[in-house]
């Protein structure tokens, strides 16, 4: 039965699985994309305040995960009295030395290692709180994927995902011992794991295509700024305790999300699909541009209860298994995960491994830092020119050729610069392939598809890890030489995926199924 209003009409009334794909001629009404297109595509002032609350997530992100350079870091020490040693200096080993001999420059509470005498406990405790994070993370990635997709939403699941992670960073400093501190980590990475995936879709689902891209990007660009922010915050608690860091950084975060739960609005996309229309017609009034408001009448919400169904259900962990069961999306999402992994390697690995280079540590630590930041501006700037294909293929050959060089010369000017393009160039490939990831996947599972995406990376940085503790003792071959290698190969996995430049999203998996059943048939099967 054909809708009453032309406007509420949506494409192929039948089950999707009978219905063929529509050409323009065939089209009685608008789809549900036209639809959202006409009330959201102009980016308006409504859409201007979500996004950058819903963004900035990313920059309280990067402070949970870069705070363990400053509140772990072993301080600085100095001889005081010669009496008890008299070989005590600045290159002594600090174990072999009476404690009487030597002290902290800062009081003990300003690091972890100092205030619990951590300094000869070995590496495997002193890193244990940062493997317990990226344990809790990777753990939180494969078990949090799907709740936004199902049961919470991309909004509440960011709240949530937010709130607890503040109030988890809170209790740390509250800690008396390292194996307190290890744990509140782990579970402050658990919660943390979706956050970056639900702010990156949500913040997509609110504009229109034309937005779209750029408006991915943002969420990249506060992330640089807030591990920009980090050593600053740091510099100005110097000399105090680490716990203040934690407190300095998890409280604003907690109001945060308090603000981005009674301001932000959830996904119009993600309501549809989940048959909530009452709630989807509401969203887009509220987020919709003034000129458009006026069509958005009572007679609009009542009608859009009578909408044809586009609903898929899902419980908690549907969307990762409908992810499998299907064999282009399994194609697809194996293909960015493993993409993802050999950024991941490059991202974690270069900035670990920079202290077997010849060159000062701490300023190429700020070189690190600082490149980020234009890596996703320049992904902002040219993200809607750009084909998804070509850019992430050529940033990552780029950046295995360069980590390879990095072996090769021996001039340490040169080999920074080396390592900062290949940095570089992996930073901008990974923020080019989230844009993509939720551009291959339908609403019902894209939050799952990005997510899984970004546990790859993570998976990668503990793989880059280890190859920077053999690469100390074996040379720079096994690590830089790897690293150049793996992200190479990884990088090649990109042919099997279609172009999705400029397209319009898919709602449910028959839809993207049908888009793209001709480009699965001859190139992936």
């Amino acid at each position: 039965m054909a809708d009453p209003n032309p406007l509420l009409s949506q494409a192929g009334s039948e089950e999707p699985e009978a219905a063929p794909p529509l050409t323009e001629g065939k089209r009685k009404g608008p789809t549900l994309d036209d639809t959202i297109e006409h009330y959201i595509g102009d980016f308006g002032w409504t859409q201007i305040l979500q996004i950058t609350l819903v963004s900035f997530a990313w920059f309280f992100d990067a402070h949970q995960i870069f705070i363990s350079i400053f509140t772990d870091a072993e301080p600085k020490w100095s001889c005081i009295n010669s009496n008890f040693s008299s070989s005590c200096n600045e290159n002594s080993n600090l174990c072999r030395l009476p404690r009487e001999s030597w002290s902290w420059d800062f009081p003990a509470s300003t690091s972890i290692i100092s205030e619990w005498s951590l300094e000869c406990a070995g590496s495997i405790i002193t890193g244990l709180p940062e493997s317990a994070f990226f344990s809790g993370s990777l753990v939180g990635g494969f078990a949090l994927a799907s709740l936004a997709d199902s049961a919470l939403g991309r909004k509440n699941m960011l709240v949530l995902s937010i709130l607890l992670m503040s109030l988890t960073g809170v209790l740390t400093a509250l800690s008396t011992n390292v194996w307190m501190y290890a744990g509140l980590r782990f579970i402050a990475g658990f919660c943390r794991a979706p956050l970056g995936a639900s702010a990156l879709v949500l913040a997509t689902e609110l504009v229109g295509k034309k937005w779209r891209e750029k408006v991915g990007i943002i969420g990249f660009i506060f992330f640089s700024v807030g591990f920009l922010a980090l050593p600053l915050i740091a510099f100005l608690l110097q000399g105090s305790s680490w716990r203040l860091i934690y407190l300095w950084t998890c409280v604003p975060s907690m109001f945060y999300s308090i603000v981005v739960f009674f301001v932000v609005q959830e996904s119009p996309r993600w309501l549809f699909v989940k048959g909530r229309k009452d709630e989807f017609a509401e969203t887009l009034r509220s987020i919709a541009a003034p000129a458009n408001r006026s069509s958005l009448t009572q007679s609009f919400f009542g009608r859009c209860a009578q909408w044809e169904e586009k609903k898929q259900e899902t419980d908690i962990f549907s969307a990762l298994k409908i992810l499998v069961e299907k064999g282009w999306s399994c194609r697809r999402l194996v293909a960015v995960m493993v993409m993802g992994f050999g950024h991941g390697i490059i991202y974690y690995g270069m900035p670990l491994g920079l202290g077997n280079l010849s060159f000062d540590l701490y300023l190429s630590v700020t070189l690190n830092a600082l490149s980020e930041f234009p890596a996703s501006l320049l992904a902002f700037l040219l993200i809607g020119k750009l084909d998804r294909k070509g850019s992430v293929l050529g940033l990552s050959l780029l950046s295995g050729v360069c980590s390879v060089c990095c072996v090769l010369v021996r001039w340490k000017v040169l080999q920074i610069v080396l390592e900062l393009m290949s940095f570089f160039s992996a930073c901008t490939a990974f923020d080019i392939v989230l844009i993509y990831t939720l551009e291959l996947f339908p609403t019902c599972v894209r939050n799952s598809a990005v997510a899984m995406a970004r546990q790859a990376l993570v998976l990668g940085g503990a793989l880059g890890s280890v190859l920077v503790a053999v690469g100390r003792k074996k040379g720079l071959l096994l690590s830089y030489g790897v690293f150049g290698v793996i992200v190479s190969i990884c990088g090649l996995f990109v042919v099997c995926l279609p172009e999705t430049r400029g397209r319009v999203l898919c709602d449910t998996m028959e839809e993207e199924e049908r888009k793209n059943a001709a480009f699965d048939r001859i190139y992936c099967v």
